[in-house]
């Protein structure tokens, strides 16, 4: 497959792991790379910029294909040490950069000036508009049917994506709600070039997840998630589990709901804990509606290549309807 995001990456096609948190490490970014996407390692999982630098190298010794490095930017009482966590993508000659959450621009220029090729992720036109002004070479779309923090718009992505696509000149990627090749056709014909999955990549058997949790997944349906923190505009899909299920009800009783009531519930130790444990009740696990078109568990190879041959049997079988 050819699309301006396949020949921006170096890929064979034109899809792309999202950056998980707990989840993007060597061993799932290699996979889906030597499977022909783009495999993607998630700076912040890792503790430290050489702990960085560290599974970067881990990740290089498992595939000679391009793979990128995801950074998100998040407001924080202490941030961590952005800088350093891009000095050590710099360092280690990583070429491909997907940031989300805050605006990337202050890092931009140093990226650039390496050769590094960016992917912002956004939740809306605006802000994806604004990442193509600040020089971002292609931004990911994520709909409201997303994993994690879907913005506060609400607007899926049948909607957001042809809206993105005429108003971008810098190609587009689809993510969110897709996990197999109708939902990769239906991507192509609403004008991205590219797709991103996270939760359908949580579900392979490359993914660093405990078996109960994919099976878990395999086994919910598209109603099986839930919105957390909408009361604290902060909305976050996750899967519908004991922890999810009382979160949104602290949120919702009377007198309202404090970030501080809720914390120990969602701290990120305690999703890092499950997703390792297997214990599917024990803490917030992300998840996206996608997860109702997921019925087993896959090798990334045989994931890709079974996406790819249903994307094109779907476009012709469209295509043939217009003859």
């Amino acid at each position: 497959m050819k699309t301006r995001i396949t020949e921006l990456l170096g890929i064979r096609y034109p899809i792309i792991q999202g950056g998980m948190q707990w989840v993007g490490r060597a061993e799932l970014a290699s996979a889906v790379s030597n499977a022909g996407g783009l495999g993607i390692v998630t700076a912040l999982t890792q503790p430290t910029p050489d702990d960085l630098r560290h599974e970067i190298e881990r990740t290089r010794t498992m595939t000679d294909k391009p793979f990128g490095v995801n950074l998100t930017i998040l407001p924080a009482v202490k941030p961590p040490p952005y800088a350093e966590y891009v000095q050590a993508i710099i360092d280690s000659g990583v070429k491909i950069v997907e940031t989300a959450g805050n605006s990337p621009k202050d890092f931009i220029a140093a990226l650039k000036e390496h050769g590094v090729k960016i992917i912002h992720k956004c939740t809306s036109v605006r802000h994806a508009l604004s990442a193509e002004r600040n020089g971002v070479d292609a931004v990911s779309v994520d709909g409201f049917e997303c994993a994690g923090h879907p913005g506060e718009d609400d607007v899926p992505g049948l909607v957001l994506l042809p809206v993105a696509a005429r108003k971008l000149r810098i190609p587009i990627i689809a993510s969110g709600g897709i996990a197999d090749g109708r939902g990769m056709a239906a991507a192509l014909a609403l004008g991205a070039e590219g797709i991103n999955m996270g939760t359908r990549f949580c579900v392979t058997k490359e993914a660093p997840i405990h078996d109960n949790i994919k099976q878990a997944l395999v086994e919910a349906t598209e109603r099986d998630t839930k919105l957390m923190f909408r009361t604290l505009h902060n909305t976050a899909r996750v899967f519908r589990n004991a922890i999810s299920e009382e979160v949104v009800a602290t949120e919702n009783r009377p007198g309202g709901c404090e970030f501080e009531d809720v914390r120990p519930l969602v701290a990120g130790a305690r999703g890092r804990a499950a997703l390792e444990s297997g214990e599917v009740h024990g803490g917030v696990v992300s998840a996206g509606q996608c997860i109702g078109l997921i019925d087993d568990i896959p090798t990334c190879a045989e994931l890709l290549e079974r996406m790819v041959r249903e994307c094109r049997e779907h476009l012709d079988r469209a295509r043939g309807w217009m003859d």
